[in-house]
């Protein structure tokens, strides 16, 4: 980010929005969970700054996933059970058949929830969440497992409005096959067609326009980003949790498709209106591909030297855990790397774009998924 704009360091977040002040910003977009639940954009609000992303009571949908089934139930929205526990030995009462999910209850970089597919993997999140604190204090819970393909469905919301953005699906496991640990996401696809017309009615009529009446009901402040996780149950979609900003990796995936003036959007959106001339949305795919480092997720990279960037054709790189060295060339710095975007008419097409785009990129140790665009599709 340093080529396109100037880097600031600020001690904190009051610090940050008296910078703001200072250089008279006009639009804040908080993209990061931690400052959401933070409250940076309640601050910005105070200081009479436009600021897109929830105030931190309705982020609370976010950084406390108890507070979000608690949320959807009151509220009669679709959902799996969920059961609080209190301690390791009632976890283990509380999980009475394999698949079983568990989860951390605060913010975790997308690795606080664990699909367990047998004790092993339950003992693994027990020493991970509540022997050793990886994630840090916080409650732990049982949840349903729901059977069925996953896609996220993005909207804007401002207030009384709403607008849905292109439909994504990520891959979360580390392996090919949805194998391996959660991590932050190892990819993801995007299109307008990702859903059909049968449960993309069923997602408008039912789940979307009750969340939002709730919102409202509940009076949360909310202008930002909503983000539903969804299972597509045989019983129809269910909600699986809800982010407040756009999700990572999904945002490499969606926002290639849209055109028009994003940050006008935005500004209009930030200020109580959704203002849908200001965008459209292109038809087709794309395709992300998450490019991590070696013994990801169980720690991140360091040093490796990326050659072949300057190579990439046909496609858009997105950095994330990268750096500079003393030559100005790329080094690794963080556990996911690099995306590889590819886009085209066809799913098949974006595919094959992302991937022969990654060939040409390379560094030791990397790791990739091979099935991105694949598995959970009929071929």
């Amino acid at each position: 980010m340093e080529a396109l704009a100037e880097r600031v360091s600020v001690p904190s977040m009051e610090n940050l929005v008296a910078w703001m002040q200072r250089k008279a910003i006009d639009l804040c977009v908080v993209g990061e969970e931690q400052y959401l639940a933070a409250g940076l954009a309640d601050l910005c609000r105070a200081a009479g700054i436009p600021a897109w992303g929830p105030g931190q009571s309705a982020a609370r949908l976010e950084s406390s996933k108890l507070f979000a089934k608690d949320f959807l139930f009151r509220h009669g929205i679709p959902t799996g059970w969920a059961r609080e526990s209190t301690s390791a030995e009632d976890l283990r009462a509380a999980v009475g058949s394999y698949p079983a999910v568990v989860k951390f209850d605060g913010l975790a970089a997308g690795k606080g929830v664990s699909v367990c597919l047998g004790e092993s993997d339950l003992e693994d999140f027990i020493d991970r969440a509540m022997v050793r604190q990886t994630f840090g204090p916080g409650r732990v819970f049982v949840e349903q497992y729901l059977d069925g393909p996953e896609v996220s469905v993005i909207c804007a919301v401002s207030d009384d409005g709403y607008q849905i953005f292109p439909a994504a699906r990520d891959y979360k496991r580390q392996l090919d096959g949805d194998r391996g640990p959660n991590t932050g996401g190892m990819g993801a696809v995007a299109s307008g067609s990702l859903l059909d017309v049968g449960v993309r009615g069923l997602i408008e009529s039912e789940i979307l326009p009750a969340t939002m009446n709730a919102i409202k009901s509940d009076g949360l402040d909310y202008r930002g980003f909503l983000y539903f996780g969804l299972i597509l149950t045989s019983e129809g979609p269910k909600v699986l949790e809800f982010n407040c900003r756009f999700g990572d990796p999904e945002a490499q995936a969606v926002l290639p498709l849209v055109r028009g003036d994003f940050a006008a959007y935005l500004l209009a959106a930030a200020g109580g209106h959704i203002d849908q001339d200001l965008l459209s949305f292109a038809d087709g795919w794309s395709v992300a591909v998450v490019m991590a480092s070696k013994d990801y997720p169980r720690k991140s990279g360091r040093g490796e030297a990326i050659v072949g960037l300057d190579e990439v054709v046909g496609a858009e790189i997105f950095h994330s855990g990268t750096s500079r060295d003393s030559s100005d060339g790329y080094i690794v710095d963080g556990g996911r790397v690099l995306s590889v975007v590819g886009q085209g008419n066809a799913r098949e097409k974006a595919r094959d774009s992302a991937f022969r785009a990654l060939a040409s990129v390379k560094f030791d140790g990397s790791q990739y998924r091979k099935d991105i665009g694949t598995l959970h599709f009929d071929e």
